[in-house]
C-alpha cells in the first residue's frame, strides 16, 4: 500500500451563471465546486486547467490540499466532467475530508515485479481487477495498493483479502481475485486432448466389459437350453 504524495493548488472564487462559465473555461479555468459534510454551504470557485490534468494524469488516488479565498481544504477530487469534443476538463468536484466521516473510494491497483510463472514456465499473465472499491477514513486512505507478483507461479492468484488492508473496509469481496497466472497458451488445449483420450480410454474399457458380460450371459442361456433339451 502507497502514502499519498502531498499536492497544493489554488482556486479562485467565482460567478456561477453561464456566462462566466463560458468565460473562465476560455481563460483555461474550470469551473468547480467544494463541498462536504462539515461544509456549511457549497463553495463555488476555479482551478486552473493546467493544474487539474496534472493532478489526473497520475493513476493515483486524487487528494490535494486546495487554498480558497485564503483558507486550506484537505480534499478528494471526486468527479471531472469533460467536453465530448475536445476531452478538456469542463467542471470538478472536490469533496472536503473528515476525520469524522469515513469516504467511499475506488484505488488503483500496480502491479510490481515479474512473476516466476511467466518467466520460468512461459505463463500468461491476467489481471481481472485493476481498481479496489473501499470505505475508510481520510487518514488511513492509501494513494495505490502495490501487489508484488514475484512469487507467483503457474496456477497461482493473489486476491482482495491479501492486500494491506489495515484500518481499511474492502467492499469488493475478499475472495475476488486480483490476478493470476495461468499455464502457457495451448497447454489448455492439450490438457483438454489428453482428457478426452482419457475418457475415450476408459470409455473403450467399459464398452469391452459391456461385451464380455454380454457373452457370458449368451454362453450361459445357451447351456440353460441345453440342459432343458436334456
Amino acid at each position: 500500500m502507497a502514502t499519498q504524495e502531498s499536492v497544493t493548488i489554488e482556486g479562485s472564487i467565482r460567478e456561477t451563471s453561464k456566462k462566466a462559465n463560458r468565460e473562465l473555461r476560455a481563460q483555461k479555468r474550470v469551473p468547480s465546486i467544494l463541498y462536504g459534510p462539515e461544509v456549511k454551504e457549497n463553495i463555488n470557485f476555479s482551478v486552473d486547467e493546467l493544474e487539474l490534468e496534472r493532478i489526473l494524469r497520475k493513476q493515483q488516488t486524487k487528494l490535494q490540499t486546495l487554498i480558497v479565498d485564503g483558507k486550506e481544504y484537505p480534499t478528494l477530487l471526486k468527479r471531472v466532467e469533460f467536453d465530448p469534443v475536445t476531452d478538456r476538463p469542463v467542471h470538478a468536484d472536490f469533496y472536503v475530508l473528515s476525520d469524522k466521516h469515513k469516504v467511499t473510494l475506488r484505488i488503483p491497483i500496480r502491479l510490481e515485479g515479474n512473476a516466476k510463472g511467466v518467466v520460468e514456465a512461459g505463463g500468461r499473465l491476467f489481471q481481472p481487477m485493476k481498481v479496489v472499491q473501499i470505505r475508510v477514513f481520510p487518514k488511513f486512505i492509501p494513494s495505490e495498493f502495490v501487489v508484488d507478483i514475484s512469487p507467483l507461479e503457474v496456477g497461482s492468484s493473489f486476491h482482495v483479502g491479501e492486500l494491506d488492508l489495515e484500518g481499511i473496509t474492502p467492499i469488493d469481496a475478499l475472495g475476488r481475485t486480483i490476478v493470476t497466472i495461468r499455464p502457457p497458451k495451448g497447454a489448455d488445449f492439450l490438457a483438454s486432448l489428453e482428457a478426452d483420450a482419457s475418457g475415450e480410454d476408459e470409455a473403450g474399457e467399459g464398452a469391452e466389459g459391456a461385451e464380455a458380460a454380454e457373452s457370458d450371459a449368451t454362453e450361459a442361456d445357451d447351456a440353460s437350453e441345453e440342459e432343458s433339451e436334456d
